[in-house]
């Protein structure tokens, strides 16, 4: 879906709704139009819907910092290569150095620049000549059901926000913090509901506007983030959106088009992207011109695939260009590296690997440019003195990283010193009883932790060309915020909290089941949905909240027993991300929005 941004419109947005800027309605109309012009027509009111999606493009679901915030600072990710220093805002909780209170300026900038659309879109519904009531509902559903994503999050990343339900038409410098619990109850769940009544049935074409089975799915999610907040108001709205979606799969999908694919190998398959069924809500960010959507530097957007590929143009037989760039299993250096949590989690009770690793994680690379092993090389990665010389070419297997569960490992391993490839034991870059990276080995660094295990849940090979020669290219796949699998996994842990979880294995198993890994027994707790969520979820927005939300972050212990590296530098009000300064430093009640002190 072709996105135009109107930047009359945006301008008016982030004025009005951040309350720092000189702008309003009456300054910003050089068009000679008012909201009330432009939302007066179904034609009109596209254009203010499209703008809602602004800050979606800009921050959320795609990119650094968004990713970083949602998975980074967690038991399951940790710097690429765990080198010291590598954005430490994300990964160690600022590494015992002061919190930065700027780096969270952009998503909070976003997300009240999409609230601030919204709520435009949100006034100007009842105004439209829409044909019907029905017609009218759906639409502003559609606007509403945004405006609930961006305070989901802002709420669950900053605890206390500011509450904007209206056009704001003149600057407030002195904004009130209002509580998570007061904007989940007035604006979250009320807009979620609305949008689950509202919204349209949809297809599988649908691509970027929700259909009804996102707005229940975040209701689901939604309504379990409550349970932090002292209550148990909204946790029986949100299991029944739940069961209603997992009913409507297990039944066909006639309701709401839920599905679930039967082989967990289509799930990120790149032939179904686009209208991926499993999906509970997709959207598209477009770069470039004409076809391709709005001309505004997004070059750079969606580039979640490059986030979690290890280093590979450390071995000379890769090197990073253009086309590696833009190839399945990459050429960029990414932020993400798994952690030994992580990778433990797919080895299962029977020793066996859960058959998701090898589907998720890239572990073999094929050499993009001639090679010969060099002295360095040889030394570096414990080679027998006869290889040094010996040449790898274009297109032969140049870097296999094994795990120790995988076929013929004993024998692969044992051949190490002599194979013409780089051969990356999981013993050389993690070490299990320490729960850690291998830093140093006793010829000092350790080459091998460059090399390790890399999703590819966002991986690519559709990209458009914006100038080629600059390596100026965008990914053209659908972002995928929310898919049925975690909703599954959502009623499992509602059945824990509030029935004592007799029927919460059999949601866990019915993921299992559709992965080919083997069946859970037992009872299960929160551990257990946690610890499935990280097998099936990581890299899909969600652990920070999940720890957050589970009490995992109240102290430190969940994460030495997990990450004890990370747990070092966790402290209880790193729950919540810094609201940035370059907004409390302009407001003359700052003080009140402050995490850190």
């Amino acid at each position: 879906m072709k996105r135009n941004i109107y930047n009359i419109l945006w301008a008016c947005g982030v004025g009005a709704t951040l309350m720092m800027q000189s702008c309003s309605l009456e300054e910003v109309n050089p068009g000679e139009f008012s909201l009330e012009v432009l939302g007066s027509t179904p034609q009109g009111y596209e254009k203010l819907l499209n703008q809602c999606y602004f800050g979606l493009e800009r921050q959320f679901y795609n990119g650094i910092d968004f990713m970083g915030f949602m998975e980074g600072n967690t038991d399951l990710w940790t710097s690429k290569t765990n080198q010291p220093g590598v954005n430490d805002n994300m990964f160690k909780f600022f590494a015992n150095a002061s919190p930065n209170l700027t780096f969270t300026g952009s998503i909070w900038n976003a997300a009240y620049d999409g609230i601030g659309a919204c709520n435009m879109a949100i006034e100007a519904g009842a105004g439209c000549s829409f044909s019907t009531e029905e017609q009218r509902n759906a639409k502003v559903a559609e606007a509403r059901f945004l405006r609930a994503v961006y305070y989901y999050n802002l709420v669950e990343m900053f605890g206390g926000v500011v509450k904007l339900t209206e056009v704001q038409k003149e600057n407030n410098y002195s904004p009130v913090r209002t509580e998570p619990l007061e904007i989940y109850r007035d604006i979250i769940i009320p807009d979620l509901d609305f949008a689950a009544k509202w919204l349209p049935k949809g297809d599988d074409s649908f691509d970027g506007h929700p259909a009804r089975k996102a707005a229940l799915g975040y209701l689901a999610k939604a309504c379990l983030a409550t349970r932090q907040y002292d209550t148990t108001d909204f946790l029986q709205i949100g299991f029944d959106a739940a069961k209603k979606l997992i009913s409507d799969c297990e039944a066909g999908g006639s309701a709401y088009n839920a599905y679930m694919y039967p082989d967990f190998e289509d799930v990120f398959a790149e032939v179904n992207n686009k209208a991926n069924k499993e999906a509970l809500w997709k959207y598209s960010v477009y770069a470039g011109s004409d076809a391709h959507g709005s001309s505004n530097g997004n070059y750079r957007t969606n580039r979640n695939d490059e986030h979690f590929l290890c280093q590979l143009n450390h071995f000379g037989a890769r090197k990073d260009n253009q086309e590696s760039r833009k190839a399945w299993d990459g050429g960029v250096q990414g932020d993400f590296m798994p952690t030994q949590h992580l990778l433990s989690l797919y080895i299962q009770q029977d020793g066996s690997l859960d058959p998701r690793f090898h589907n998720l994680f890239i572990t073999e690379w094929k050499a993009n440019q001639a090679y010969s092993w060099t002295e360095g090389d040889v030394k570096n990665y414990g080679k027998d003195a006869s290889m040094e010389g010996t040449k790898v070419n274009v297109g032969d297997l140049a870097i296999r990283f094994v795990m120790p569960q995988d076929d013929n490992y004993a024998d692969e391993v044992a051949g190490k010193a002599n194979s013409n490839y780089l051969l990356i034991d999981y013993n050389d870059v993690y070490d299990d009883a320490a729960k850690s990276i291998i830093m140093k080995d006793g010829s000092g660094e350790n080459h091998y932790r460059y090399f390790y295990p890399s999703l590819n849940k966002h991986a690519s090979s559709n990209y458009f060309d914006a100038n080629y020669s600059k390596s100026r290219f965008a990914n053209l796949n659908s972002v995928i915020p929310m898919r049925m699998a975690e909703v599954y996994l959502i009623a499992a842990e509602y059945d824990i909290v509030m029935n004592g979880g007799g029927q919460a294995m059999g949601y866990i198993n019915k993921v299992r089941q559709r992965a080919g890994a083997n069946a859970l027994t037992g009872a299960a707790d929160i551990r257990t949905v946690l610890d499935e969520r990280a097998r099936e979820l990581c890299g899909e927005f969600t652990r920070f909240y999940d720890l957050k939300r589970t009490g995992m972050l109240k102290d430190a212990t969940y994460l030495q027993s997990t990450f004890p590296e990370l747990a070092q530098y966790f402290k209880p009000e790193y729950a919540l991300r810094p609201i940035p300064s370059t907004y409390t430093d302009v407001i003359t009640t700052g003080g009140l929005f402050q995490n850190y002190r």
